[in-house]
């Protein structure tokens, strides 16, 4: 793993353990308020899992061409107005759900939204004992019910002989800015029945015209403003038939057993598969029909179940529902009483009929679905009966109502759960592309780091060489030098006593002891590179060497601060002491003094070191530090002087700041 991809590692841990908090939200479903807690991966997954759920859910398909809208309540100039509608049902039914399907309008703006639908709103279910009512749910602004075209849904669990929708703070109809309720559909289930289909419905007001769009009973006749479109499953071609225009052409279904049926549901031909419409909505459907059902296939036993009369355009949709009293039966028959009348050049007037879909009901299931159609006086050369049982239609799978309408909202609530899940992640990703930049910069940063302390320490180690090449070449000139002058001295000498054998022998021995001193000398030297046993005792080595070498001087020697001289670190006090000899042996060799005075004063903040003597001095046109005193200072990175004092000869000063060097 190379260091880019660390950083990344690191950015991705990073984010997880700061984003992911105790409690999180699981990516089921993750509420606004806790988007903030979820980690980058719980949203990443429910956007996962909400894009798996659109594909699979119905989709919105809005009808087009004429039919019911539903109920409009009058319009007022101010929203302060209570106005309800009420379904009444036919006895006390068990509810566990009730749905209400706005009104549609397309705005030219914002798209399609719902009309007059209540922002705030209850709805209460009573009966006869309970004529006040009871509220089983009720909305305002926060539940932010709105902007939708999609159902609301509404789960409860109650008994009721009838339900209320009450507003008493009117939403804004969208056309003229009035104030008013409408709705396009209650549903009220039982189960898979739909028990407010084609009920009384009473009112608080309204204005409805004849032939008008907008009547109350519209509210509860079956017809939503959509068109079914579950995306999913093989789309299916309806029916549709010539027929003799002077006869009663009739299709029959054989369920196979008998069943208690209770409902119809008749799919009309889908025509919305063009816009404009190609044919009305009415398209195939006969205007009086009779449905029948039997136990004998020759109908002997029939009893009616429905009779269908159009009495308006407004009594079609995409699907008729129809209720009637459980009735067991196994065959049923639709009988064309009027037909569905079309005139065409080439073949002059025709009777069509046609249907996308026939679903009969029992116990809430359709036991219909792949059962055997057929026809009588039907003439379809290139339609099969078969479509009108398969359950699908142009659009795919038909699904039962109440799944239609719980699919559909809640296509809405992914919908605008989506996108605020998309810029949450959006948000995560932004700042993690801002951690993972930071973290670049950090790593170039740390690599220039790492780079500039790797020259510095090749720096540092150049320095130290040359430092040790330095101070051994020190040590050889100030321990060896002297020894090596004497030597060649004597050797000078002792050609001119080649003939002396007596004074040769003595001086061929001091040549031998100088010799052997010398070699000493530079076992010291390499000892002193070590710093090994060498000068533990700065005090000491100090006043032995000055004995030594200052015999025949009258010299003076003192100290100040002894116990900090001994925690000095030993190279550093090998450095102070051959400063200390090289200086002696300079005065020996060039000053011609008599005198010499030595103070080494120690203090936490500096070591001065302070050498004078009564000589001739330093000859002022030259450097006046001699080269070696200079070398010696600067291995102990201290500053080195000297002066002519009053009374005559030279005062050498070594100044050293432990602290700041790391002496100490």
């Amino acid at each position: 793993m190379n260091w880019r991809q660390t950083a990344v590692h690191l950015v991705s841990l990073l984010a997880a353990s700061s984003l992911t908090a105790v409690g999180a939200p699981t990516a089921q479903h993750i509420p606004l308020q806790d988007l903030r807690k979820a980690s980058t991966s719980q949203l990443e997954q429910r956007v996962q899992e909400i894009d798996a759920k659109l594909e699979r859910l119905a989709h919105y398909n809005l009808r087009s061409g004429l039919g019911s809208i539903g109920f409009r309540s009058e319009g007022h100039p101010s929203p302060d107005h209570t106005e309800w509608f009420q379904v009444d049902l036919d006895a006390p039914t068990p509810i566990d759900q009730i749905i209400l399907v706005p009104s549609i309008w397309r705005d030219t703006k914002a798209g399609f939204n719902a009309d007059g639908f209540p922002a705030e709103f209850k709805v209460l279910a009573g009966s006869d004992s309970n004529p006040e009512g009871t509220v089983i749910a009720s909305f305002n602004e926060s539940d932010q019910v709105l902007p939708r075209i999609a159902p609301l849904v509404i789960p409860c669990q109650t008994t009721a002989s009838w339900i209320r929708v009450e507003t008493s703070k009117l939403p804004s109809r969208l056309f003229d800015g009035m104030y008013n309720l409408e709705l396009a559909e209650i549903m009220v289930f039982h189960g898979q029945d739909n028990v407010a289909l084609h009920q009384p419905v009473t009112v608080s007001s309204g204005t409805f015209f004849a032939h008008s769009a907008r009547q109350k009973h519209f509210v509860a006749d079956g017809f939503v403003p959509y068109i079914m479109d579950a995306g999913r499953g093989k789309q299916s071609i309806s029916f549709v038939s010539n027929a003799p225009i002077h006869e009663q052409p009739s299709i029959r279904i054989d369920l196979e057993t008998s069943y208690p049926l209770n409902r119809l549901h008749l799919h009309t031909v889908d025509s919305s598969d063009t816009f404009p419409q190609a044919n009305p909505s009415n398209f195939g459907l006969p205007p009086h029909l009779l449905v029948e059902g039997a136990n004998l296939l020759d109908f002997s036993d029939a009893q009616l179940l429905v009779e269908y009369r159009q009495q308006s355009i407004y009594d079609v949709g995409p699907v008729i529902m129809r209720t009637f009293p459980e009735t067991r039966c196994r065959y049923v028959r639709l009988t064309v009483l009027e037909p569905y009348i079309v005139e065409k050049k080439a073949q002059g007037t025709q009777a069509l009929m046609g249907f996308a879909e026939i679903e009969l009901f029992a116990k809430g299931r359709n036991v219909a679905a792949h059962k055997k159609a057929e026809g009588h006086l039907l003439k379809s050369p290139k339609r099969s009966y078969a479509s009108l049982t398969d359950g699908r239609n142009l659009y795919g799978k038909i699904l039962p109502i109440r799944q239609w309408m719980e699919e559909l909202e809640q296509r809405h609530e992914l919908e605008n759960e989506r996108p605020q899940v998309a810029a949450e992640l959006t948000r995560r990703y932004a700042r993690q592309q801002l951690q993972l930049r930071l973290l670049l910069w950090l790593s170039a940063l740390l690599a220039a780091g790492i780079g500039f302390v790797i020259l510095i320490e090749r720096m540092r180690r150049t320095r130290q060489v040359t430092r040790i090449k330095e101070r051994f070449a020190a040590d050889l000139h100030d321990e060896l030098g002297a020894n090596l002058h004497t030597i060649g001295l004597l050797s000078d000498l002792s050609k001119e006593l080649i003939h002396s054998p007596d004074k040769l022998s003595k001086l061929l021995d001091r040549i031998r002891s100088f010799t052997e001193r010398s070699g000493t000398a530079a076992r010291y030297c390499t000892n002193m590179l070590e710093a090994k046993g060498i000068c533990e005792d700065l005090v000491e080595e100090m006043n032995r060497s000055s004995r030594r070498l200052l015999t025949d001087l009258d010299y003076k020697i003192a100290f100040t601060g002894e116990d900090l001289l001994h925690s000095l670190r030993p190279r550093t006090r090998i450095d102070i002491f051959l400063f200390f000899k090289e200086s002696l042996v300079n005065i020996l060799r060039h000053s011609g003094a008599t005198k010499v005075s030595i103070l080494l004063v120690a203090t936490k903040k500096n070591i001065c070191l302070t050498i004078t003597d009564n000589g001739h001095g330093i000859n002022s046109s030259q450097d006046q530090v001699p080269a070696s005193v200079r070398r010696r200072a600067r291995l102990l990175r201290g500053r080195v002087t000297a002066e002519h004092p009053t009374e005559g000869g030279t005062r050498i000063s070594l100044t050293v700041k432990p602290r700041k060097f790391r002496i100490l």
